[in-house]
């Protein structure tokens, strides 16, 4: 939760007026770089939105970065999430590198939630073909934002004539765009 990433992507929602709240998954918090159990995942992602319910009655947008957007769609796919009006995925993690499918997204199916990609044009981990048949097939709760350039960690090139910090400027408010239409909907 304190990767640089993850404070950039904070720092920027909150000079956005959204809040956000990180939290470490169990084998994080060890060192470890193998990742626990999808059970204890979705344990300790349940626990994070129980705590964020505690602290506003706002509509909440659950999500995260490759490995927790996954872990959490998977909990809101098994159960739903509590107060939670949408997912977001900041490059959601369709198969690993070089081995295209998108067995991983089975489960979106079952979700019943909008749904919200932002994803780099060069990310190894999702195909592009893949991802954008797989949104259409999610239908209209389904909004796939591309990054130009972008890889896994939206990092793009100099040849693109854009920075990094570019990128992360436009997914932001691309997110911010999406997160006030999806938490108004209905109230």
């Amino acid at each position: 939760m304190t990767h640089a990433s993850m404070e950039s992507f904070a720092t920027a929602l909150a000079a956005r007026d959204i809040a956000t709240l990180r939290f470490q998954f169990p084998y994080m918090e060890r060192g470890s770089k193998r990742p626990d159990p999808p059970k204890l995942c979705h344990a300790t992602i349940r626990a994070a939105v129980d705590h964020a319910r505690q602290l506003t009655d706002l509509p909440l947008v659950a999500g995260g970065r490759s490995f927790g957007g996954r872990m959490t769609s998977q909990a809101q796919a098994e159960h739903p999430l509590p107060g939670v009006a949408g997912l977001a995925f900041l490059g959601f993690p369709l198969h690993p590198a070089k081995q295209p499918s998108d067995e991983r997204a089975e489960h979106l199916s079952q979700t019943e939630v909008p749904l919200l990609f932002l994803q780099g044009t060069r990310d190894e981990l999702a195909d592009l073909a893949l991802l954008k048949a797989l949104v259409a097939r999610l239908g209209k709760r389904a909004t796939l934002k591309l990054f130009a350039d972008a890889d896994h960690s939206f990092h793009v090139p100099a040849r693109s004539g854009r920075t990094d910090a570019q990128v992360l400027e436009e997914m932001m408010d691309d997110l911010q765009a999406w997160t006030g239409a999806v938490t108004t909907k209905g109230r």
